[in-house]
């Protein structure tokens, strides 16, 4: 009995239908001439030899070729599609395996030489038939993993793989081909973690697996802060983690690093902690905030100090808060906590918030939380717990006087905490709670004992990192509105209410951005080469959609010659993108927008569109101008919101999700104070800094101001300032559409 090889003439002997006869001879030859050198046995390579040559007898006569051709052509044009095959007989069935292996279907040749090792087929025992076959196996394995590994299914590739290596050890044979399949498992290993973790929550089989060989990893290696894992380098590991805990959920994290802690992690501790601040301060639960700040306690960890700080004051305890900061923080730290506030308890409310806008809420596939402290301390259970708190201590809380003042929108600035600025060059998965690469230290900033293992958490001041992405809080010049030392939860929540910290707007760093940059980039090495890894079932959700705010930051040195930074992307001042402008359209901004809604495209540079009518942009490679219009008909869209009127019609054409939820918030945080803004804007000059086939990093200068009305009344004007910030925009099938926004570097 022979065997039907899912080959034609032409494909076995690896030419095309349109090939001459003085090609099929050559080709033959050069066929011959290199002949598979893995160890084959002479007879397998003289039967392909023979095989090859009656393809090409066949392919060099015309009468024969001709008539082959018609029932190729015959089967092709059949009602049901029908696969040509070649019957080959018995006796060069190996062979035939080895060509269909030459002709890129190693699928097949691994399935059907499976089949021929299984009895009633198998050979004899020690047959050179036995060995060609699981040659083949073993070769055809490799090969069709590579395939899948090429195309991102690395959970296929992975499956494919096991497979060929249980039909080898069943075989007993090729000691070499197992080491390698076993190698290329474990190389697949991180991919498969991020396949698996990064498909619906649903698929919950598939997660716990994923979930599986992360611990796996982590104890191949020796724990997080471990090396003894030859084929993954620390800082190739600690980039992979940081972008790995984007696709786990906080009840997750806190289950692994709690395992983890218990088998001596110091790292997995600190995470743990930091999981547990996510968890109580975005689900209200300050029962475990107080656990986290317990654990961090009980770690002994240098520098924690100004950390706990924050902890305390989340947990109600005010004056205890404020001392411990005023009495831990270092001079560094101190300094531009000064710039934020001219008060104690304004300086620790302005570090709280961006400690949790960077550190702590970001990173986390199922949570999505503001930093809003004024929110946080209103929530009933929040204020239960901590009355229980105060009787139980016997802390006592009283109201003084406060003015009636409220915060500019827009007076921002990036500030200092515990970021993480290797995941910038990643663009995915949120901010990790403690730094992953080794830090230059100062001699004023807390230090973490252990910092050069890279997992150690360095707080730092302005500058200091430039790399970090920032967080906007108070403008150094609105001082006025403090809250006094002294005060309990009911007097913090008014003043908060009322005060400069209300209505800042800190967002979640961005997580996405980089798929525009694609969801699947990790393993970034640090001296800038990068390897994108992504999962083969990525969603829209983890590219781009997080929403920033703008912060007014002067220039950075620019990097290095040759160095791979990619630009950074850093919360924006509320204003400036989350308080709409009255903007103009360049004339030349309509090379290829088109409407959307009662839109009309292309209005005259310096004539701001008609309220209501937006422009959307197509064009493959827009320019400047067009991005330039693109950038306008957005902020006067969010003017047109924020002064209280109607959403226009098809904002969701030229932003994504991220931001329109932000704006949507700001609104209905306006309209629940009774006020509106009045934002002027004007677009200087844009500049294109990076760009890739979907994502456009803007560079823009803006001259702006602002004035917030209540009641009639004006409650706050913000001075004429310039504003320098960096708009990232992603393409969304043949649309771009705004994606995020931040100050530029």
């Amino acid at each position: 009995m022979g065997l039907d090889l899912p080959l034609d003439h032409f494909r076995l002997l690896g030419v095309s239908p349109a090939t001459d006869v003085q090609t099929v001879l050559r080709t033959l030859q050069l066929r011959l001439d290199r002949a598979p050198d893995q160890g084959y046995t002479d007879e397998t390579l003289r039967a392909r030899a023979d095989l090859l040559k009656a393809s090409a007898d066949l392919l060099s006569d015309g009468e024969r070729r001709s008539a082959y051709e018609a029932d190729l052509t015959a089967l092709a044009d059949a009602p049901e599609p029908l696969m040509p095959a070649l019957e080959i007989p018995s006796s060069r069935e190996v062979a035939g395996l080895l060509l269909l292996l030459e002709a890129g279907q190693p699928l097949d040749v691994f399935e059907l030489a499976s089949r021929c090792l299984q009895p009633p087929q198998a050979p004899a025992l020690g047959s050179s038939r036995e060995a060609d076959l699981t040659l083949l196996a073993g070769e055809a394995v490799l090969a069709a993993a590579e395939d899948y590994r090429r195309e991102r299914h690395y959970e296929v590739a992975a499956r494919i793989l096991q497979q060929g290596l249980q039909l080898l050890q069943r075989m007993g044979q090729l000691p070499e081909v197992r080491e390698r399949i076993q190698s290329e498992l474990e190389a697949l290993a991180p991919f498969r973690v991020l396949d698996l973790l990064s498909r619906d929550p649903s698929a919950s089989r598939e997660r716990e697996e994923g979930l599986g060989l992360l611990e796996q990893l982590v104890q191949r290696r020796g724990g997080l802060e471990g090396s003894s894992d030859d084929r993954f380098a620390p800082e190739d590991f600690q980039t992979f983690f940081k972008q790995i805990r984007s696709f786990l959920t906080v009840q997750e994290q806190v289950d692994l690093f709690d395992r983890w802690s218990q088998q001596g992690s110091g790292a997995a501790e600190f995470l743990a902690s930091i999981a547990l601040t996510a968890s109580g301060f975005a689900q209200r639960k300050p029962e475990r905030i107080a656990a986290a700040r317990d654990r961090l306690q009980a770690s002994s960890r240098s520098g924690i100090e100004p950390l706990v700080a924050n902890l305390d004051l989340l947990l109600g305890d005010v004056d205890g808060a404020v001392q411990r900061f005023e009495s831990t923080a270092g001079a560094e730290l101190k300094s531009w906590a000064a710039r934020q506030s001219d008060e104690p308890l304004g300086r620790l409310c302005a570090w709280c918030r961006d400690w949790l806008s960077r550190d702590v809420l970001p990173g986390y596939r199922d949570l999505e939380a503001d930093p809003d402290l004024e929110a946080y301390f209103s929530d009933r259970d929040v204020t239960a717990w901590v009355e229980r708190e105060d009787r139980r201590r016997g802390r006592s809380f009283f109201s003084p006087e406060s003015t009636d003042q409220h915060t500019p929108s827009d007076a921002s600035q990036t500030v200092p905490g515990l970021g993480d600025p290797l995941l910038t060059q990643m663009g995915f998965g949120g901010t990790a709670a403690f730094t992953l690469e080794p830090v230059a230290q100062s001699t004023d900033v807390p230090n973490w004992p252990g910092a050069t293992d890279g997992w150690s958490p360095v707080a730092s001041p302005p500058g200091e990192r430039p790399r970090r992405r920032g967080r906007p809080v108070k403008h150094a010049d609105d001082r006025h509105g403090d809250v006094p030392l002294g005060w309990g939860l009911r007097a913090l929540v008014d003043s908060l209410r009322r005060g400069p910290l209300a209505g800042v707007g800190l967002l979640p760093a961005i997580a996405g951005l980089g798929i525009a940059l694609t969801v699947g980039s990790w393993l970034v090495h640090r001296n800038g080469s990068t390897q994108l890894l992504s999962p083969a079932s990525s969603t829209g959700s983890s590219t781009g959609s997080s929403t920033v705010n703008h912060a007014s930051k002067p220039p950075v040195a620019p990097p290095p010659p040759g160095a791979s930074v990619p630009p950074k992307l850093v919360p924006q001042q509320p204003s400036a993108t989350g308080g709409g402008v009255a903007t103009s359209v360049p004339a030349n901004a309509s090379a290829k927008p088109t409407a959307v809604g009662n839109t009309t495209a292309g209005t005259q540079h310096g004539a701001a569109p008609p309220t209501g009518q937006l422009i959307t942009l197509t064009t493959a490679e827009p320019d400047e101008a067009q991005l330039r219009a693109l950038l306008e008909t957005w902020l006067q869209a969010k003017t047109t919101v924020l002064s209280g009127q109607n959403e226009p019609n098809g904002l969701d054409r030229i932003a994504r999700d991220g931001p329109l939820q932000r704006l949507k918030s700001d609104r209905e945080r306006d309209r629940s104070l009774g006020q509106t803004q009045s934002i002027q804007v004007k677009v200087e000059q844009v500049a294109i800094r990076d760009r890739t086939p979907h994502r456009i990093a803007l560079v823009a200068d803006l001259q702006y101001t602002d004035s917030t009305q209540r009641q009639g009344r004006e409650v706050n004007h913000t001075k004429p300032t310039t504003l320098r910030n960096v708009y990232v925009f992603g393409r969304d099938g043949d649309t771009w559409r705004l994606a995020a926004s931040g100050p530029a570097r």
